[in-house]
């Protein structure tokens, strides 16, 4: 598609900072050494004669500070610790970071809390109970090949259109026969349709054990899939090309919170491309990797792979210079980043359900521990048509800024990456902005002086410099700093996208009933409690069915090797339960819609429990001489204290009366049950 040469110098890539990324930040003036220190025992004697400085002040009112003073003192704050001990290869990225923001690092830990740990892998690379820690417990499992197949699958099956970025995909090896079956159908149904499929084991990682196959029975079944699962999915055979070669992006994603959920993009990326030019896959070139895998790892080992200082050029480059040279062409660019974000938001939302059990598993409510975020690494292929398809998501993407040259044979060293600095000092860096412990006390202390100005504006003139290496003032600690290279896009589009967040709700339920802290499977009873409290038996649906719905369901994702560690039933399982009660409530209904209604009927009935326990707590603690009665399968109360009920209850029909209007046929919470 493109000819071979860099763009035109107009069309370098876009940068909203004045300074590099990489850049070190200038360091804080210093007094000039001519500068006698009798100077300034001299202009403090003056002071102390006009009745200024700490003695006057001791003198004038006890040396009590105004409220705006301790906001002047306390905008001189502790610096922010972090402890990047466990940092492994994104080290180098990281300190470069630290000393652009000033910040305090401990290479080897710290006895003392630190404000952020910064781990390479893990969540549990140590044992943490308090300030802000990299990862999110239960990422690593998320993102593997076969458990983000799955979670997108079930997104796919409620909202198919919305999820088509992600390629036709089936898990081995308990999906190898469904995979032959409709494999065969589809080419008896199309006869021209001579499909290319890429297996990827569950998980791998830097293109290890990836492969290329035309027939489903080229799968390799023997030993290594059995007991190392894998997913075999569509490949891509018409992507877009850039000097004939095929090139995949890397994107960071920021997953600041859960609870809220708030996620952050790059403005800028990376752009791996293959070393060998590109050709629709046939029998005789599927094994060459260089020409059809993007992986850096692999295309590295390539004889034609370029290392370049420039961001245009070579084997990597930044998506930016990509996306100039589309520009150039007269491609709708804005249209490829908003598909790009669209991309994103919808590919978190599929995995925070789960994280969310695995968070409430690892931090309990009242629990000590700290609050978490995670950079990922998103793998994104434009097709030709410029369509973005997800590859996979990485819970550890690389954050190394060198790579090795080999001087003589068996000899290397580590050589700098301009590219790579480019890009991911900036991520790490404005990634801890974002996180930075202290912005709340600023403003907290801030909203407090505006307050006071007139009152203590004199004290805080008199207010003099902090002195030590431990406290920065909180201009000093932006100043000369780029804007942040991290756009919001959730919940700034979360008008957009917040219908899609069904899973999500399921998982509160699920959450909800889980009983005992710090699990992650649901038992049987409490599947029969959820099933009871959301009113959900019946003469049609006994607890007999409860309870075989329960064990067929539990047994067949257990036996799928779903973590043994617990006896249980996980969320996937729940979410499957869930999906069958709501096809048999609601009939008639798209699965979506279907979902939809269980989900409201369930919540109905809980909020109706809530404030029935509400209200009998309150009759039994005050002793008030209203009468609350709270039989088996009603709720009498005084009217005083059954208005609030009649106004949720009032709330509850026009939210029913919405949805009818806006999904003609469907059924209220509060319908009658099957």
């Amino acid at each position: 598609m493109e000819p071979a040469g860099a763009p035109p110098p107009s069309c370098a890539p876009a940068r909203e900072a004045e300074e590099p990324p990489g850049s070190p930040a200038l360091p804080a003036e210093r007094p000039r050494d001519g500068e006698p220190a009798r100077k300034a025992s001299e202009e403090a004697a003056a002071e102390r004669s006009r009745g200024r400085g700490p003695a006057g002040r001791a003198a004038r009112g006890g040396g009590r500070r105004g409220p705006e003073e301790r906001g002047a003192r306390a905008g001189r704050r502790p610096r922010v610790t972090v402890d990047s001990s466990k940092a492994k290869t994104s080290l180098e990225a990281l300190k470069i970071s630290l000393r652009q923001l000033r910040w305090r690092e401990f290479p080897f830990g710290r006895r003392l809390p630190c404000d952020i740990y910064w781990h390479g892998v893990s969540f549990h690379d140590n044992y943490i109970f308090s300030g802000q820690v990299n990862k999110f417990p239960g990422m690593t499992e998320m993102v593997r090949k076969v458990t983000l197949s799955r979670a997108v699958r079930t997104m796919q099956d409620l909202f198919p259109v919305e999820y088509n970025f992600y390629p036709r995909s089936w898990i081995l090896p308990e999906e190898f026969p469904l995979f032959v079956t409709e494999v065969r159908m589809m080419k008896e149904s199309d006869p021209s349709w001579k499909p290319t499929f890429i297996v990827k084991p569950d998980g791998g990682c830097q293109g290890d054990g990836i492969y290329l196959i035309k027939d489903p029975n080229d799968v390799r079944l023997a030993g290594s899939v059995q007991s190392r699962p894998a997913v075999v999915q569509e490949y891509i055979c018409k992507p877009l090309l850039v000097d004939k070669l095929k090139f995949d992006i890397r994107l960071y994603v920021l997953l600041k919170s859960l609870e809220p959920l708030e996620i952050y993009i790059a403005k800028d990326g990376l752009s791996r491309f293959c070393t060998e030019p590109y050709q629709e896959p046939t029998l005789k070139n599927l094994h060459q990797v260089f020409m059809h895998l993007t992986n850096y790892s692999l295309n590295i080992h390539s004889g034609n792979f370029i290392h370049s200082d420039n961001v245009n050029t070579g084997s990597k480059r930044t998506f930016s210079s990509i996306l100039c040279r589309l520009s150039s062409r007269g491609a709708d660019v804005k249209k490829v980043w908003s598909d790009i974000i669209s991309l994103v938001i919808k590919t978190i939302i599929a995995l925070t359900p789960e994280l969310k059990v695995y968070y409430q598993s690892d931090i309990p409510a009242g629990k000590p521990g700290p609050t978490c975020f995670q950079i990922l690494g998103f793998d994104i292929l434009l097709m030709k048509n410029l369509k973005p398809m997800l590859l996979e998501v990485n819970a550890n993407p690389s954050m190394r800024i060198e790579h090795e040259q080999e001087l003589s044979p068996g000899v290397f060293e580590n050589v700098p990456s301009p590219v790579d600095e480019e890009v991911k000092v900036a991520v790490i860096r404005d990634t801890l902005r974002l996180v930075d412990p202290q912005k709340k006390r600023r403003k907290d202390i801030q909203s407090q002086t505006s307050e006071h100005v007139s009152e203590t504006r004199e004290d805080l003139l008199d207010a003099g410099p902090a002195d030590g290496p431990e406290y920065e003032t909180s201009k000093s600690t932006e100043a000369g700093l780029p804007s942040l290279c991290l756009k919001q896009v959730f919940p700034k589009y979360a008008k957009q996208f917040n219908y899609l967040r069904l899973v999500d709700r399921v998982a509160a339920l699920f959450i909800r009933f889980l009983g005992v802290k710090g699990t992650t499977k649901l038992g049987p009873t409490g599947f029969r409690t959820f099933i009871r409290n959301c009113k959900l038996s019946n003469s049609n649906f006994s607890m007999a069915s409860v309870d075989i719905l329960y064990i067929d369901i539990t047994r067949r994702w257990n036996s799928m090797g779903i973590d043994h560690k617990e006896s249980g039933m996980c969320l996937q399982a729940f979410v499957e339960a869930f999906f069958c009660l709501a096809q048999k409530k609601y009939k008639s209904l798209p699965l979506h819609e279907q979902v939809a209604s269980l989900i409201d009927f369930c919540e109905y009935h809980l909020a109706a429990l809530d404030e029935k326990r509400l209200l009998c707590g309150r009759g039994v603690v005050e002793r008030r001489g209203a009468v609350v009665t709270c039989p088996t399968d009603g709720l009498e109360v005084t009217p005083a204290l059954h208005a609030p009920l009649l106004n949720r209850t009032a709330a509850a029909g026009k939210f029913a009366d919405c949805r009818s209007h806006r999904y003609p046929g469907a059924v209220s919470p509060g319908a009658g049950r099957d």
